[in-house]
């Protein structure tokens, strides 16, 4: 009987599929990335007033060390998550700079799929890597959304909605947004997070230190540009702009923050010149990294990092 039914089920070795895209699929993929990034490249530097930037540019060394630092704040705290989850090398770090770039210079989340596809292709996985992409992208989202309503309640007492020139039933319709996205997060969890509770905890921690950071190099950022207004002035307003930025339903986000901080600090031509610089630069960053990756993507498309 042990043998008929050996003759009926012979050993069956499952081994698992290879579910890495193929090599002509990703050079295929890479290429027309970075083809896309030298076409928005060009486009966006004919709206770019170059001689208006360099003539606003700070002198400061230290200036440049801490734009530097704020520019690779989000890459290397995306590294850090995905070192601890995956045990990613020191070159994805560069894929998450690129993951950076698409986002900003093509298409929202495209640098979400160009990063899955490159930890299926390089990083040694149990399984897909989609899930953990997925829950640190929601996990962002979430974690924003929390420090805005913290924030919404300390300042709206402080400042009123009259100083913040901003409608009250928008804002509330807006707060009300944001309760109800992660309120269905937290219901549906198990649903819609992938990875288990200290995972998700650590994340939630790494994008909290990151708002943090992020908020401080801007107001010195800021400071260093504009060093005649108070470095604790500056920490507010860097505070209310990541509050006016995450609010959804407010309409002209960046007018409204240039016009709480013209009612603050008294100082319109210098608040509009410096938004001005600080939007410059961050493009004109994204521009020259962007174009500097592309083309090293099409030198060598076939092992991209």
């Amino acid at each position: 009987m042990t043998d008929t039914a050996a003759v009926l089920a012979p050993d069956i070795q499952l081994v698992p599929q290879d579910r890495r895209p193929r090599l002509g699929r990703n050079v295929l993929f890479s290429t027309a990335l970075s083809l896309a990034v030298i076409v928005a490249v060009f486009h966006e530097t004919r709206g770019l007033d170059l001689r208006h930037l360099s003539a606003m540019l700070p002198a400061s060394p230290l200036f440049w060390a801490l734009f530097a630092a704020s520019y690779f704040v989000t890459p290397a705290s995306e590294w850090l998550i995905f070192r601890r989850l995956w045990g990613v090398p020191a070159s994805g770090l560069l894929a998450l700079l690129r993951k950076k770039v698409y986002n900003e210079l093509l298409l929202g989340y495209l640098g979400e799929a160009y990063f899955y596809t490159w930890a299926r292709r390089r990083v040694a996985l149990d399984a897909a890597p989609f899930g953990a992409v997925k829950d640190v992208a929601i996990l962002s989202a979430m974690t924003g959304n929390g420090v805005t309503m913290v924030l919404l309640a300390i300042i709206v007492p402080i400042m009123g909605m009259a100083r913040l020139a901003v409608d009250a039933a928008m804002v509330a319709v807006s707060l009300g947004v944001l309760v109800a996205i992660s309120a269905l997060a937290m219901v549906f969890r198990r649903r819609v997070f992938t990875l288990p509770r200290q995972d998700l905890v650590m994340i939630t921690q790494v994008h909290l230190a990151r708002i943090a950071v992020t908020t401080l190099f801007n107001a010195l950022l800021w400071h260093l540009v504009l060093p005649q207004v108070q470095l604790s002035w500056w920490l507010f307003l860097a505070t209310l702009r990541l509050l006016v930025s995450r609010l959804p339903l407010i309409p002209n986000k960046d007018l409204l923050f240039a016009g709480v901080a013209v009612l603050a600090l008294g100082h319109e031509q210098d608040i509009g010149a410096l938004m001005t610089l600080m939007a410059g630069l961050i493009l004109a960053a994204h521009l020259v990294l962007g174009g500097a990756l592309a083309i090293r993507d099409l030198a060598a498309p076939e092992q991209p990092a």
